[in-house]
């Protein structure tokens, strides 16, 4: 087995500490990955907290990895050691479904083995990237630009597909108005993406506070919502709504700013569950649409599309004793935009 140093937690209320953990053994297609960067992302909250289900800990999160190739399995072709490479929010999948041979294996109707928190082929829990290597097969390890620093690179892993993904399949573009909800970790991503894509971008955030940063991502608009006359006055305007809270919010209110036809897509994750009034959607024929990350090939494009137009998050970046304090931090909404671990301070 490889040993890995780590940061781990005990129980939902408990600290991160250090630890060690196994990584298997470089198995054919397998990829011994030297961690360098590990992006914090809300999910790794949400989880480390329980506040999705049971947990069984303890718990390595960390599903926005970047790094290094130190080591290869037998058979692996598409890797070779010294090759920048990221891991995201998935590390296999049964690769026979429909939706896996369709490249879009997030969607796995076997179910995806997650980074962490998961169960992999072997029956052994997965440990994520708060730690400084990771083992993964060569088909769920993506390649990183050049022109893309790997700190940089870690939350595309998660935040960039995120907000990637919906924008792609409803086809943000010219002539669309998209509305980003929220100037978080997600949110400021999907303003450069959406307005790199060509549509006209509107951020709606609590308050204007974040407003100067908005209109640099490429924001052509940005309201406060804790104004009432905001939803006045956009009533009926956008094609896409991109929800990237993970927090309840009025979603009725939020449903008449969208247009005839209009989708609202939430990516956020909310704890809780959302109400909505359902003749928010008839009167308009409206969408109320989720979406979780995207499939291998598809994030492999996120970050070519990044890359092709400089497109990368701001960045904190932290040593591995400062989790707890960063956690903290982001409940706060204290960052921007986005905690990464130096994984080298482990």
């Amino acid at each position: 087995m490889i040993i890995a140093k780590a940061r781990a937690v005990d129980g939902p209320d408990k600290p991160f500490r250090s630890a060690e953990i196994n990584r298997r053994e470089l198995d054919s297609y397998d990829v011994l990955i030297e961690i360098k960067y590990a992006g914090i992302c809300h999910s790794d909250i949400h989880t480390a907290h329980g506040e999705w289900g049971n947990v069984n800990y303890p718990l390595v999160p960390g599903h926005e990895i970047a790094g290094i190739v130190t080591g290869t399995g037998p058979k692996v072709t598409k890797y070779q050691v010294g090759d920048r490479v990221g891991v995201g929010c998935m590390v296999d999948s049964c690769g026979e479904c429909e939706n896996c041979r369709k490249g879009e294996e997030q969607y796995c109707l076997k179910g995806k083995v997650d980074t962490y928190a998961g169960v992999d082929k072997y029956g052994e829990p997965t440990q994520g990237g708060y730690s400084t290597h990771i083992v993964v097969h060569e088909n769920f390890v993506l390649h990183i630009p050049d022109n893309i620093t790997l700190e940089a690179a870690a939350p595309l892993l998660c935040a960039g597909i995120t907000t990637y993904s919906p924008l792609n399949h409803w086809e943000a573009g010219p002539g669309k108005k998209v509305a980003v909800v929220g100037m978080g970790g997600l949110g400021h991503m999907a303003v450069k993406i959406a307005h790199a894509m060509g549509a006209e971008v509107t951020v709606l955030s609590q308050t204007l506070n974040k407003k100067e940063d908005g209109m640099q991502f490429g924001a052509d608009h940005y309201y406060a919502t804790r104004d009432p006359e905001t939803f006045n006055t956009l009533a009926g305007y956008f094609d896409i709504i991109l929800n990237t809270v993970s927090a309840k919010i009025d979603m009725d209110a939020y449903f008449s700013l969208l247009t005839l036809d209009g989708t609202l897509v939430n990516v956020g994750a909310p704890g809780e569950p959302l109400s909505l009034n359902v003749m928010s959607l008839i009167s308009h024929r409206r969408s109320f649409a989720g979406s979780m990350i995207g499939g291998i090939r598809e994030t492999q494009e996120m970050l070519d599309f990044c890359s092709k137009h400089n497109i990368v998050p701001r960045i904190e970046v932290i040593s591995a004793d400062q989790i707890d304090e960063a956690y903290e931090r982001v409940l706060s909404s204290d960052v921007r935009y986005r905690f990464v671990i130096d994984i080298s301070t482990m």
